[in-house]
């Protein structure tokens, strides 16, 4: 379980020093938890606190009971977590089957690539020689990301607004992927997202306000409180 106890992080800016986390406790138990939040109040920031591209300012990170605070990108990656970030990256040169490959850490054939390829919705035949640039679209980098996911099987897996670029054909596909991952994936599943429809396949919604957690519960606890028509409800704005 990985569980976040009293982080904060502060960055100094042209108007002093600025709070973007403020001693948030959390924990994230096995199964598919949403983070969530207005813009600017620190989901993106929390996610890279998790996986190490940010270093917070005082605080723990737990990871079943081993504290992985001071592990860099590459420790965090071999202890068990993954980090899809808003972007992906693309890699001249690298083939779909060569990250799928980088990713899985181990040797593995064209056909057990193609097999992740298949989860994600897409024709392996069609990608697995593809090279990973610009010729691909928002929507196919996210499911060739989420692939390398699959094969790496970490404990932790965070995807940072993976709707973010990506059409509406392609949102919705992402969708169906990631329900097919609640049933495929062990562990915890964390996505930082504010649309509705990847909070309505959450187990767990955690919300955060200003930097601080505003509310934590399933998401038949959460959910029902958090939108009012196509605005957001006092559970943010008051972080009851």
């Amino acid at each position: 379980m990985l569980r976040l106890e009293n982080i904060s992080f502060t960055v100094d800016g042209d108007v002093g020093r600025r709070d973007i986390v403020r001693d948030v406790t959390v924990e994230f138990p096995d199964g598919f938890t949403v983070i969530t939040g207005p813009n600017g109040g620190g989901k993106s920031t929390l996610a890279k606190l998790i996986s190490g591209i940010y270093t917070p300012t005082s605080g723990k990170i737990w990871l079943d009971d081993k504290d992985i605070t001071d592990l860099s990108i590459t420790e965090r990656a071999n202890a068990g977590i993954s980090y899809a970030f808003q972007q992906p990256v693309r890699f001249k040169g690298i083939t779909v089957q060569d990250l799928i490959k980088i990713a899985s850490g181990r040797k593995i054939g064209v056909s057990e690539a193609c097999e992740y390829l298949s989860e994600v919705g897409l024709c392996a035949r069609d990608y697995i020689d593809r090279e990973i640039n610009a010729s691909l679209s928002g929507g196919e980098l996210k499911r060739i990301e989420i692939a390398t996911v699959l094969a790496r099987g970490s404990s932790v897996s965070v995807f940072d607004e993976p709707e973010a670029g990506i059409d509406l054909w392609s949102f919705g596909s992402l969708i169906k992927v990631f329900e097919n991952m609640q049933g495929k994936v062990g562990g915890s599943i964390i996505i930082i997202s504010h649309q509705e429809r990847i909070l309505n396949i959450a187990d767990n919604i955690v919300v955060i306000a200003d930097g601080e957690i505003a509310k934590v519960g399933t998401k038949d606890e959460v959910l029902p409180g958090l939108f009012c028509g196509s605005g957001v409800c006092s559970i943010l704005e008051n972080k009851i």
